[in-house]
């Protein structure tokens, strides 16, 4: 992979990062939990796609704005701990069991 790809997929992942600890509205939620007698762990994951474009190829939107990407990507399989099967049974959603 390129390293100029490199460092802007670390940038990327850099503004998300602080976009998610400046919010005040996460910041109280998580709070709240904690005064609840609770430990939080967040964890997320994005899945962020990259076409390369061809030369002579225009762009299509403006700098900045963030597009869905024009391919689907297969995932595969997921496999659930545990802790994720709770953690979605407390939400009262059902995961299939694997075939």
């Amino acid at each position: 992979m390129e390293e100029r790809l490199k460092g802007l997929m670390q940038d990327l992942g850099n503004a998300i990062n602080e976009s998610l600890s400046d919010s005040e509205r996460i910041a109280e939620a998580i709070g709240e939990i904690k005064r609840a007698g609770y430990d939080v762990f967040l964890v997320l994951e994005a899945t962020i796609g990259f076409n390369k474009r061809e030369e002579g190829e225009e762009a299509d939107a403006e700098e900045g704005s963030v597009e869905a990407p024009s391919q689907e990507i297969a995932t595969g399989k997921v496999r659930f701990t545990s802790q994720d099967q709770r953690f979605l049974k407390a939400l009262k959603i059902a995961v299939d069991e694997e075939v």
